[in-house]
């Protein structure tokens, strides 16, 4: 099996948001074929690593498998929210485009269906 990485914008979307100091963040797959890699790539510890710097609390993941999609909450990251915050994202409204820049390891198969 070959694979190749890929930026996570070729197989998903996103949207973001908040709820006061936590970044709200929902993955859906382009295509139900591209669900379970979402499920393998997207774990708590490689969705940490990728906000490091920017998320400084916990990292929660819910699976919404007849969406096709992930909803991630990344808690202690907006600076306080968006009443109290000095960041220029106090909402989280970018976090979505932050994560579809994620590199993943996919079959090189499954892009070519």
């Amino acid at each position: 099996m070959a694979t190749k990485r890929i930026r996570l914008i070729e197989i998903a979307h996103a949207r973001s948001g908040d709820k006061g100091d936590a970044g709200n963040i929902g993955v859906i797959a382009r295509d139900e074929r591209f669900y379970p890699i979402l499920l393998q790539e997207l774990t708590l510890d490689s969705v940490k690593k990728h906000f490091e710097g920017i998320c400084f609390g916990k990292v929660e993941r819910f699976e919404l498998p007849n969406l096709g999609a992930l909803n991630f909450i990344l808690h202690n990251t907006l600076g306080g929210g968006g009443t109290v915050s000095l960041k220029n994202d106090a909402q989280g409204k970018t976090l979505s485009s932050a994560m579809l820049r994620m590199e993943i390891e996919i079959d090189e198969s499954l892009l070519d269906s």
